[in-house]
């Protein structure tokens, strides 16, 4: 991915806050895809997301907005985590995509790269594709949620 394609995922970043809630409708003028389906070639529209949460899913929840593929085979995917107080962290690993991470409550203890850095609500945080990270919940006591958008080439 160069710096262009990079530079425009950045406005899904801003407009994190903005997404439909739960309750909302279907999307309209686009199309989304399961988390786990096949990927589908994404167009311009609105992403409401794709499943409400689920209240009993743990202390790891995610709620997804989209998953498909961009022009030039790039793979884009947006969703919401919300991380109990204390949940345990999400295996390290690594991926062929670039994955951003903007914090929206708490605080989030990101390691990317064998340096581990705390986000806090309204901090970015950015692991490039084939580094080794993991992130999670840095408080024993408050929850904690991001918004992830990950790009790259299909896995």
């Amino acid at each position: 991915m160069n710096r262009r394609e990079f530079s425009s995922l950045l406005p899904l970043l801003a407009a994190a806050s903005s997404f439909a809630p739960a309750n909302a409708q279907a999307p309209q003028n686009a199309s989304s895809a399961a988390p786990h389906a096949p990927l589908e070639q994404l167009v311009s529209g609105r992403y409401p997301p794709i499943a409400p949460a689920n209240p009993h899913a743990g202390p790891r929840q995610s709620q997804h907005y989209l998953l498909g593929l961009l022009p030039d085979n790039i793979r884009l995917e947006a969703h919401v985590t919300h991380l109990a107080p204390g949940c345990p962290p999400e295996p390290i690993g690594t991926h062929k995509h670039t994955e951003m991470w903007f914090i929206r409550e708490g605080t989030a203890r990101l390691m990317t790269a064998g340096v581990t850095r705390d986000l806090a609500a309204g901090e970015m945080g950015l692991c490039i594709a084939g580094d080794r990270h993991t992130i999670y919940n840095a408080s024993q006591t408050e929850p904690c949620s991001y918004f992830v958008v990950t790009a790259g080439p299909p896995e």
